[in-house]
């Protein structure tokens, strides 16, 4: 199993320069040259809560340009209901959000990519669901149509979250060698009435300025984290 650490060091204190994304004179670097790993590529989303409880917090998208990060934009951002955890301990159901650093693969979505998207993106149909059952051999996986082993009982049908997934990011949290009951399904999408069950989500706006910021050609990760001091985040 690759594994990948990163160090995401006093949050809270870059606050202040997300809007402008420099540090004024004297003040804190920007959050990303604070982290000990940001992916590799030069586009990084930051996704920040105040504490493993919080449901609410932060959500930065980042440019890396003359060496340096600088903030593209920023919204508002609700986590899990029952708040953050791990994302290497993390249990299904748990209704959390995994903290760590993540790829972001595809998007998807029940409307139309917005214009000017250059990330791969899937529309979503009527059998297409998400499988979530820890005894399918799709588990973790977009299914059209669902298979016979994934149970609908135990997976999400996604044209049901019209709201929600009028477009999307997959955050490659357990994805790429998936351990059953770890979780599955984890999201960067538009909000809901409230907070989500383990997903990280955004304004529909915001989520479209996301998808056309994002190229996949510059690598974009996700790395959630809080704010309570420094988060050792391990990437599986």
């Amino acid at each position: 199993m690759h594994s990948r650490s990163v160090t995401i060091a006093s949050l809270a204190a870059a606050i202040a320069v997300l809007t402008l994304g420099a540090a004024p004179p004297g003040g804190p670097a920007p959050l990303p040259e604070r982290m000990a790993d940001t992916g590799g590529g030069s586009q990084l989303v930051t996704a920040q809560a105040a504490g493993t409880g919080s449901t609410t917090g932060t959500l930065t998208w980042w440019d890396r340009r003359g060496g340096r990060w600088v903030a593209a934009g920023s919204a508002a951002a609700r986590f899990g209901a029952k708040g953050l955890a791990d994302g290497g301990s993390r249990k299904q159901g748990t209704y959390t959000t995994p903290t760590g650093l993540y790829g972001l693969p595809y998007a998807f979505g029940t409307e139309p990519a917005p214009a000017g998207t250059t990330a791969a993106y899937r529309r979503v149909h009527q059998d297409s669901w998400w499988c979530q059952d820890n005894d399918s051999r799709s588990y973790n996986r977009w299914t059209e149509p669902r298979p016979a082993d994934c149970r609908a009982a135990e997976s999400e049908h996604l044209v049901s979250y019209a709201t929600q997934y009028a477009h999307a990011f997959v955050i490659a949290y357990n994805y790429d060698r998936p351990v059953r009951g770890r979780g599955a399904g984890i999201f960067l999408h538009v909000n809901g009435r409230g907070a989500t069950a383990g997903c990280v989500s955004v304004p529909a706006d915001a989520m479209r300025r996301i998808l056309r910021w994002a190229e996949p050609g510059r690598r974009p990760h996700i790395a959630i984290g809080t704010a309570s001091g420094a988060t050792a985040i391990t990437r599986y």
